[in-house]
């Protein structure tokens, strides 16, 4: 019979472990060894009983921490350019520095000229970024995105 103080030396240095390499399972298992020590405190188990109370909590803590993991790494939509910089240049409004001919041409955006796509528009129209393909933009004129009234 293993005293119950053993079962919390180990759910402590699992806890630890778990702050070294974080892996996201092993505080799971920790707490299996700490309800296994809490319920050995209280009812003196013999080591079959706390064998089978550590795997039994240990499983159903694995289970909760599953699902709990699982909501909590929900992406937010604001990061969903993360690493696709070309993203955020959706919505940005910029000029037409080489006409658009032929539904090709090029626009400035900020202080970078763009290859772009688009309807044929003159040097100096003012454009808004509607969606990126590759290292071309697909542009349209700022008035056809304002709503009329």
């Amino acid at each position: 019979m293993l005293p119950w103080w053993s079962w919390a030396i180990l759910a402590a240095l699992l806890g630890l472990a778990e702050m070294h390499a974080p892996g996201s399972y092993l505080i799971w298992i920790a707490l299996g060894a700490a309800l296994t020590a809490a319920a050995d405190a209280v009812y003196h188990l013999s080591i079959t009983a706390q064998i089978i109370i550590m795997i039994l909590a240990s499983s159903a803590s694995c289970f909760v921490g599953y699902f709990a993991y699982r909501h909590v790494d929900r992406r937010q939509p604001d990061a969903t350019a993360l690493n696709q910089r070309e993203m955020l240049l959706i919505g940005t409004r910029g000029v037409v520095c080489s006409e658009i001919t032929h539904g090709e041409g090029k626009v400035r955006l900020g202080d970078t000229v763009w290859l772009a796509e688009g309807p044929d528009l003159p040097t100096g129209t003012a454009i808004v970024v509607r969606s990126v393909r590759q290292a071309r933009v697909q542009v349209m004129p700022v008035k056809a995105t304002m709503p009329q009234d």
